[in-house]
């Protein structure tokens, strides 16, 4: 009765994947081959179940099983089971429970692409570059993406240790208390008449979040021109991307996807004015800016419309495309996460594996010049006037603001704002 009930599992097993997998119209000379294999995946399905040293359910094996194949293409293509695609969409609204972090695998082991600003992650020290080798007592290497995403995930305020792994440095633990996450997607500061955004990620608040603050800072200020910040910004939406870049350009593409077939090509364009009115703007991006913010610098710096400066992107221009499944006799969706198709700049130049390149290079470094005490005439023994000016200082109040605190040692931040306020005045000396 058991062999029979195998038989059976088995034979519905291989008809669903054939249903799936062979081509609409029969007959092709790959037909045979196709059905070769899908017969010795069957066969190892069988084994497996029946052999594994450990009891092993259908669903786990056939999900195990998507996965891997989906996996095996490339590191941003998988497959989500209900509680993960319930969080996907979380995530895209901008609200999710995790670490707050965007991760790839790479060799074997997890790669922190980026860190999202004021969440654990971030608060406890992960920086972009890190390799995550192990979770807990887990070693990562030999696992997939959704098994490390799995052992990451945890209810709120529960304690999770991870070994990372940095460059010039030895291995070292950080631990880090799960939490809830409401990411704020958009942040702004004004300071000598200069806008400051900061865009954490792409999600579905990030262009009127962006909007709201450029409006409520022309209000407030006389502003010369704007810093537009995402680094280590790991994306997100293209859709939003798009719309964030529009809002700085009055015309042309913003960016194209292309997919296998060569006529597969989607261009997104520019459709409404400038929102800033063509005021200068910097746009500073790092090892960890991503998809999204890649497609944002990349257009800005094609149209000209913005400096680029910082250090070289991550490179990640692939398009992930979630497709819902629906499991038979369940109300609850399961999906893939499928790559299908790569972003383009408006120059044609391909994002993936290459990254953004900025048109000033700056590291990250601290700036020293802060740190030293400036001397004039007026400290000079016995100077003119000296004792109005010791006056006048002691009445000044000296406290710097939080922001101006991190210009002091936010080098790329104090060079954008140095280069914004360069242009707009080389501008004006021009009318």
């Amino acid at each position: 009765m058991i062999f029979l009930k195998n038989i059976f599992i088995k034979a519905i097993f291989l008809f669903t994947l054939i249903t799936l997998l062979a081509p609409k119209t029969y007959g092709s000379s790959n037909d045979e081959e196709k059905y070769k294999y899908l017969d010795l995946f069957g066969q190892v399905f069988d084994r497996v179940r029946s052999s594994y040293v450990e009891d092993v359910t259908d669903q786990e094996l056939i999900e195990k099983a998507i996965d891997g194949m989906l996996s095996g293409l490339d590191p941003h293509s998988g497959f989500m089971n209900e509680e993960v695609f319930q969080e996907m969409q979380m995530d895209t609204e901008g609200k999710f429970g995790g670490l707050g972090i965007e991760i790839t695998m790479e060799e074997g082991f997890v790669k922190v692409i980026a860190p999202i600003e004021d969440t654990p992650a971030y608060e406890a020290g992960v920086l972009a570059g890190d390799y995550i080798i192990q979770i807990d007592e887990t070693p990562v290497f030999g696992l997939t993406l959704n098994e490390a995403v799995e052992l990451m995930r945890g209810k709120k305020g529960e304690l999770i240790v991870v070994t990372i792994s940095r460059a010039n440095t030895e291995p070292f633990e950080i631990e880090i208390i799960r939490d809830y996450i409401k990411i704020r997607s958009v942040k702004s500061e004004v300071l000598n008449n200069i806008g400051y955004l900061r865009i954490t990620s792409f999600n579905e608040q990030t262009e009127s979040g962006l909007l709201d603050a450029i409006k409520k800072i022309e209000q407030e200020n006389k502003i010369m021109g704007y810093v537009l910040d995402v680094r280590s910004n790991p994306g997100g939406l293209l859709t939003q991307a798009v719309k964030v870049t529009d809002i700085f350009l009055e015309r042309g593409e913003i960016v194209s996807t292309r997919g296998r077939d060569k006529k597969d090509i989607r261009r997104y364009r520019a459709k409404k004015s400038d929102r800033t009115n063509g005021k200068p703007l910097v746009v500073i991006i790092d090892g960890g800016s991503a998809s999204a913010s890649e497609i944002v610098a990349g257009a800005l710096q094609d149209h000209k419309r913005a400096i680029i400066i910082g250090t070289q992107s991550f490179g990640k221009g692939s398009v992930q495309t979630i497709i819902p499944f629906q499991v038979s006799n369940s109300d609850n969706l399961t999906g893939i996460r499928l790559t299908t198709a790569r972003y383009y700049t408006p120059s044609g130049e391909s994002i993936q594996g290459k990254g953004i390149e900025p048109d000033i290079i700056i590291e990250q470094g601290e700036f020293e010049s802060f740190n030293y005490r400036r001397f004039s005439e007026s400290d000079l023994k016995d100077s003119l006037d000296k004792d109005n000016e010791e006056d006048l200082e002691d009445g000044e109040d000296n406290e710097l603001s939080e922001f101006e605190k991190r210009l002091e040692v936010d080098y790329q931040l104090r060079r954008a704002f140095d280069l914004v306020q360069g242009v707009s005045l080389f501008s004006e000396t021009q009318e």
